[in-house]
């Protein structure tokens, strides 16, 4: 067992720190203290956080710590802490390893013996969860869904049952394809897209999926997507019948027709969607 006293420990400690997503005011007070009084902060992007901290005056030692050398940057920042260094962790915007690069260090300095310790302040999941107007009881961080169609259909058919909110992150450029892909897999349901929070152009649009599609193409900015969780409960016997109906498929395939032709006659013959079909025989759900 790990028992941490983050208030009372006397050795070095990692700091997760989060900073402003858009608002620099919403940056801290213990925030600012801690990333002035620490001996090294590790960022994402040191040219974005050198700018953060000259805005504060903040004139600590800034290392690189990114996605790309996270493994041997954390045995680095371990080597620090075993010479009495206490570090801060911060990411670009809002909250360190909430979809940025953390947890592998985070893990590596408890391993170590030593205390990670949270530095509260902006997240965009929360700040767009709690303003959508969805159920914020129960939901589901999901983060990123993949960039290719095959895979991100994948994703949200393991999701397309899940009764809790989902929320997730996308691109500007990617928005279009990802909400046709959850539209087409978890049907239209209702869901809120925020962009550009806590910035002057912050905006919240509401509705269902087929809605925001009329108007996506002229958002703009880093975007949340949340959207409402199933009202549908999985039919226990489909999984089950699965192999049954590949093995119908196949045995049409065998006699002749394309792989097409005999899906669409399991299809029509079994009173399924051929779409569907299509994916979970393909192994795209």
């Amino acid at each position: 067992m790990n028992r941490q006293k983050s208030f009372e420990q006397k050795k070095p400690a990692l700091y997760l720190v989060a900073t402003p997503i858009g608002n620099l005011e919403e940056m801290t007070p213990r925030a600012i203290s801690i990333l002035a009084s620490v001996d090294v902060i590790a960022a994402e992007d040191t040219r974005n956080t050198m700018k953060l901290l000259t805005h504060f005056g903040i004139k600590t030692r800034l290392l690189s710590h990114h996605q790309h050398n996270e493994l041997q940057s954390a045995k680095g920042l371990v080597d620090l802490l075993d010479q009495g260094n206490s570090i801060a962790i911060v990411s670009d915007a809002g909250y360190p390893l909430i979809s940025d690069p953390g947890s592998i260090v985070c893990k590596m300095v408890i391993e170590a013996g030593y205390s990670v310790i949270p530095v509260s302040g902006s997240n965009a999941m929360l700040n767009a969860l709690v303003c959508s107007g969805l159920d914020t009881q129960h939901f589901l961080f999901y983060g990123f869904l993949k960039a290719s169609e095959k895979e991100r259909i994948r994703e949200l058919h393991d999701l397309k049952y899940y009764p809790f909110t989902l929320v997730f992150y996308e691109a500007p450029h990617r928005i279009r394809k990802m909400l046709e892909s959850c539209k087409e897999v978890l049907g239209n349901r209702q869901m809120c897209l925020a962009r550009e929070l806590t910035k002057k152009h912050e905006e919240f649009l509401r509705g269902t999926i087929e809605e925001l599609l009329e108007v996506v193409e002229e958002l703009k900015g880093e975007m949340v997507v949340i959207i409402e969780g199933s009202k549908e409960e999985k039919d226990p016997g489909e999984d089950q019948a699965m192999p049954l109906v590949h093995d119908q498929i196949k045995t049409y395939i065998d006699g002749g027709l394309t792989t097409n032709e005999a899906i669409k006659r399991v299809a029509k013959e079994r009173g399924l969607s051929k779409n569907d079909l299509y994916k979970e025989f393909h192994g795209l759900s």
